[in-house]
């Protein structure tokens, strides 16, 4: 009866230690900053510019993903000055290219337009206008590119961290990138601790390049800060409501999927969190018994 109390006493003891909240000390990362620019009427462009320099960086976190409470947040989204859009019927199309002059060569051609392909269809999923790519860069609607400090565009690149990447107000389809940063496609390859996450990158450019400027809702895509190594790729609800202000809804989206596809991911992962608790109560339970019993 002793032994099977103490046992009692230690299995409640490990799940008490798995359930309480963990503390862990945190090191703090440098932020870095999404920038976008406005300059769809270029005689007031200096006007509507709107810079990421005017927030302060040391309180600006952001979180990996939307979390369904954010389906009953007020609109916070943002647009540019004048709501200027792609003017084309819908639904619309537009055409995206790559630079061949100004592009990176430690992350293969291949990698990246995939990354590019998956962050448009993310808007494409909520909105009547699809993407396609074209090998013709200089008719293309978005021409994207990596390019270093001062390239041309009034808006000089400032190094590794700081500003990421940059892109202008419909209709102008610029969309650079600051070719100092060590991009990723997959942190499992890539151990810089100053990586950025290109899709979350592109994402985010996306949204200002469709009309949308930056957000206060620190789950939305259009959060302008981002931490090395963080990835924020899938729309929250006010990405969703801001974009749809300017184009519509895509016919063969709805909320509904939208929640179900959130909580499902949630509860997995919960699941998967819960599976693997009780193997490890489980396992430390079995070794203590073999203990005992090697000690008596």
């Amino acid at each position: 009866m002793l032994l099977f109390t103490n046992h009692l006493l230690l299995l409640i003891f490990i799940i008490f230690i798995h359930e309480s909240p963990q503390c862990i000390a945190v090191r703090s990362t440098p932020k870095f900053k999404l920038k976008q620019s406005d300059k769809y009427d270029p005689a007031e462009a200096t006007r509507h510019k709107v810079s990421d320099n005017t927030l302060d960086g040391s309180k600006l976190m952001l979180s990996d993903s939307y979390k369904a409470s954010s389906l009953h947040a007020k609109k916070d989204y943002v647009l540019f000055p004048g709501k200027p859009r792609w003017t084309r019927h819908v639904p619309m199309t537009l055409s995206y290219a790559f630079s061949k002059e100004n592009m990176i060569n430690y992350l293969h051609i291949t990698d990246i337009k995939a990354v590019f392909k998956r962050a448009f269809s993310k808007w494409a999923s909520v909105i009547p206008v699809s993407f396609i790519e074209t090998d013709d860069y200089d008719f293309a609607d978005i021409r994207i590119g990596f390019y270093s400090g001062d390239h041309g565009d009034g808006e000089p690149f400032d190094g590794v961290l700081g500003v990421l990447a940059h892109s202008f107000s419909p209709e102008s389809g610029k969309f650079h990138l600051d070719a100092a940063e060590t991009w990723a496609v997959d942190f499992g390859s890539e151990k810089s601790p100053v990586a950025v996450d290109l899709e979350s990158v592109a994402v985010h450019e996306i949204g200002h390049l469709l009309g949308l400027t930056h957000s206060p809702v620190k789950e939305a895509v259009m959060y302008p800060t981002l931490k090395p190594r963080d990835k924020k790729v899938d729309l929250a609800l006010d990405d969703i409501q801001g974009v749809q202000a300017l184009y519509g809804s895509n016919p063969n989206f709805t909320i509904g999927s939208l929640v179900e596809s959130d909580i499902s991911t949630n509860l997995a992962v919960d699941l998967r969190i819960k599976s693997s608790m009780w193997a490890t109560l489980i396992l430390h339970y079995l070794v203590f018994c073999f203990c005992i019993n090697i000690t008596r």
